[in-house]
This record gives C-alpha cells, structure tokens and sequence, in this order.
C-alpha cells in the first residue's frame, strides 16, 4: 500500500511539473498522463489473486478457502448483492470477560481498521466486508492480512498491522504479512 501510495503521488509530482512547464512554454506541446483504473472484480479475478496468495486455494462456486500463516481463511461472495466478506472464526463467544470485549471496540476504532472483530453464532470472527465489483486487487490483499493479523494479534495488541488510525487507545504496528501478501499478488 505504501509503495502504491508513493507511486500515485510520484504520477501526481509528474503531472504538475508538467503542467507547469507547459503553461511556461506555451508552444510545446502538452503530455497527458492517464491512469487505467482495475477492471471490476469479478469472481474469476477474485479467485485468481487468492490463488496467487496460496497456491493450494480452494474455490466452490462463490466460497473460497484458503491458508495465510497456517491460519483457514474464507471468502465468501454474493454476486447477486455485489457484497464479499473475508472471514476466519478466532474463538467461541462464551468465556469473553467485559474488558476483553471492551478492547476489541477500541481496536475497532482505530487500529483493527478496515477489518474487524465481529460476534456471529456465538463465534468471534475477524472479518472484512466490502462490495464486490470496486474491489481493487490491492483492498483484497490487503483486507485478507488484515483479517489473519487481528487473529494473530488477538490477546495481545488487537491490529490488522496496516497502521493506526489515531485518536484512539490503541499503540503498536505490525505491517510485515500485509507487506509480504501485496508482494506476492503483484504477479496478478
């Protein structure tokens, strides 16, 4: 993510210095750079990157299996809805004391980000949810280092290693799986 950040502000510096130029020079002519933007995601794109992160990916129909850090990961879409969720099942609900509980929100709010800890049929889940059809490669590599980082993290710092969002009460940063896994889908 931070190459890609560094790359789009590199294309941004480009673009200005160019247009400034040519508004010095108004008799050269004028370059235009254009971005392509990733086609919609669509499940076979959604299969081709997972398989790219784990080679051993299982596919039935809309659902997907695969393993990140020895840990099961589950994409599950709903193409009629435009809706997908990556998700892996961290614990039983029973036995979560108050203060625990208590500090999956406040990593929620800032450094879980745009993954999250979620109850559903009396199971924690890590999850991320997003539409399916603007999905860009990059938000899905990211979104599944996200989902298996909080089940790491969970007990201990409670983050989806991206980064920390501020404002909140949660510290540390793991951002080396995220890193690893947007390596390994450039190939797609």
């Amino acid at each position: 993510m931070i190459r890609l950040l560094t790359v789009i502000m590199m294309a941004f510096t480009s673009i200005l210095l160019v247009h400034a130029q040519s508004s010095d020079s108004p008799n050269e002519p004028e370059i235009s750079v254009t971005v392509s933007p990733e086609p919609a995601m669509s499940l076979a794109r959604l299969e081709n990157i997972l398989v790219a992160l784990d080679p051993q990916t299982q596919a039935n129909g809309s659902r997907f299996l695969l393993t990140i850090e020895d840990i099961q990961v589950f994409v599950i879409t709903d193409v009629a809805n435009d809706r997908m969720r990556v998700m892996t099942p961290i614990r039983a609900r029973e036995g979560i004391a108050a203060a625990e509980m208590t500090r999956m929100m406040q990593a929620n709010f800032d450094s879980a980000l745009d993954a999250r800890y979620a109850i559903a049929q009396d199971t924690l889940w890590s999850v991320f949810i997003h539409p399916l059809s603007p999905l860009q490669k990059n938000q899905l590599i990211s979104g599944i280092g996200q989902v298996v980082n909080l089940v790491i993290s969970y007990g201990t710092v409670y983050s989806g290693g991206a980064l920390n969002f501020g404002g909140g009460d949660s510290g540390g940063i793991n951002r080396e799986l995220i890193e690893q896994l947007q390596d390994k889908g450039q190939k797609v």
